[in-house]
């Protein structure tokens, strides 16, 4: 077992975690960053004695949270998300459903909020929208003449941003797995799956950047690169050749709306029917419950989706399996992340990181700051990795005991971490999800980072003002008021803009 805690190492304490940054960001590896922090923190315990620290560092931290009984289960559960999602995304039901409302898409309004539309309906995966909707929208956007910068951004911003509000997908997962170690270190009388619904309303940046696209569209407000972007998609000279390598929507034989409907309607009947009579959605459902009930809920739709593409001769049962095996092997990276996160975390309460940290915020910090300075830390950090999930590793074990310390909510506090992560995700241009929706428009990369930052900073703005506000009263009302203002704000500018 680990030693005991090293309380008297102070600011040498945050010495792995500050390297794990470092690393991430020098190298735009998360887990190679974690990995040596890690490494160091060992040697701080061990001494600098290489062999023995490994050896330490497999024994008394990656082993037990593989053995954990809380940290398998996620990781089962990870898989088996995994293997539904690389199902639907295979399955050729996304372009279908999209195909059949094509008709009714005659304007670039009605394209635009349908794309947006699409998007919130592969919320499964942050990773298959690009791969979905940018193929399928890409010939009507070229033919109504909306900028394929203005597809990526919509893409983008339906994307992580829709996915991270959903607590029963990976992104949930992964997050409560990181809560739940903090919970357990702290003694916080919640549940990791109770605390992240109250966080919800906290999550002002994804908020914020799903409800900018649709109010773009119908108050038909542009600005910055994307408003010289849409002027000239309009004239009809666009300002780059389209990308012709960009990814293409994936199409099977008599693929059907119905694959992506009916395993979606049996996920949420199943869910119902397991954690329904335990409270959920809104009530506290305990995690080996909540883990239980969304394995049989994944499990019983990646059936039904197998039996319906082999029903309508899509694709055979044995095809199928071989794409689920796949999809769950996908999930190794975010395991491997997740794994080292929780070592981290155990090694920071080791060195007596956590302490440190609750000091110092509460000899120096006021607690209606913090949530402030939470995202904005948060939003650095993501922005030079590109990776919100690495975000969420390093700054969760910081932020929790920090606000645990002086008694900031705590629920804002990890919506400012939540949404400060998300931040970098959508606008960095190193993100995965910056990349993928570049491609699946059929856009530049630059072209898309640089039409699109002006509107994450607009939101991040917002959130400034929101966090604020939130650190001071810890209100749920903070969010409506935003969204009030991010619409009249939208009007104001298009008012003035009118009367140039």
């Amino acid at each position: 077992m680990p030693p005991e805690t090293l309380s008297d190492l102070g600011a040498i304490s945050l010495f792995p975690v500050a390297l794990a940054l470092v690393l991430s960001i020098a190298s735009r590896n998360v887990i190679l960053g974690l990995f040596i922090g890690l490494f160091a923190g060992v040697l701080l315990v061990e001494g600098f004695s290489p062999i023995a620290a490994l050896t330490l560092m497999v024994r008394d931290y990656l082993v037990p949270q593989v053995t954990d009984s809380y940290n398998a289960g996620v990781l089962v559960l990870l898989a088996f998300i995994g293997g539904f999602v690389a199902l639907m995304e295979k399955s050729g039901g996304g372009a279908a459903f999209a195909a059949r409302v094509m008709r009714f898409i005659t304007t670039r309004a009605r394209l635009q909020v349908a794309a947006w539309f699409g998007g919130i309906l592969i919320f499964f995966s942050d990773l298959g929208t690009p791969l979905i909707i940018g193929p399928t929208f890409r010939p009507l956007a070229d033919s109504l003449r909306v900028s394929r910068a203005k597809l990526a951004y919509i893409i983008d911003s339906t994307a992580s941003p829709v996915a991270i509000l959903v607590p029963f997908i990976g992104w949930g997962v992964y997050i409560m797995g990181l809560l739940n170690q903090q919970i357990e270190s702290l003694g916080v009388n919640a549940s990791d799956y109770a605390l992240l619904l109250s966080a919800l309303p906290f999550q002002l940046y994804a908020w914020l950047a799903l409800a900018a696209v649709p109010l773009l569209a119908i108050i038909g407000v542009e600005f910055g690169p994307m408003r010289r972007a849409e002027d000239a998609a309009r004239a009809g000279n666009p300002l780059q050749q389209p990308n012709d390598s960009a990814l293409e929507q994936v199409t099977l034989v008599n693929a059907r709306p119905s694959f992506v409907w009916l395993p979606l309607v049996v996920l949420g009947v199943t869910l119902f029917w397991v954690l329904g009579p335990l409270g959920f959605p809104f009530g506290r459902v305990s995690g080996s419950d909540f883990r239980a009930g969304l394995a049989t809920a994944y499990l019983l739709a990646a059936l039904t989706l197998v039996v319906l593409m082999a029903l309508n001769r899509a694709q055979s049962p044995l095809r199928s399996l071989q794409v689920y095996l796949d999809g769950m092997s996908r999930m190794m990276q975010i395991a491997i992340m997740l794994l080292l996160a929780w070592a981290m975390g155990d090694m920071m309460t080791t060195l007596g990181a956590d302490d440190f940290v609750a000091t110092l915020v509460r000899e120096n910090v006021a607690a209606w700051i913090l949530p402030l300075l939470i995202f904005v830390v948060s939003c650095a950090i993501s922005f030079a990795t590109g990776s919100s999930w690495g975000t969420f590793a390093i700054m969760l074990p910081l932020a929790m005991p920090a606000a645990f310390a002086i008694d900031a909510p705590l629920a804002v506090c990890v919506g400012a971490v939540l949404s400060g992560g998300l931040f970098g995700d959508h606008c960095s241009p190193i993100s995965e999800t910056t990349i993928l929706s570049s491609a699946g428009a059929g856009a530049d990369v630059f072209d898309h980072f640089q039409t699109q930052l002006p509107y994450a900073l607009a939101n991040g703005a917002l959130c400034v003002a929101g966090f604020i506000v939130a650190g001071l009263s810890g209100s749920v009302i903070v969010l409506p008021v935003l969204l009030s203002i991010q619409i009249i704000g939208m009007l104001a500018f298009k008012r003035l803009s009118t009367a140039r």
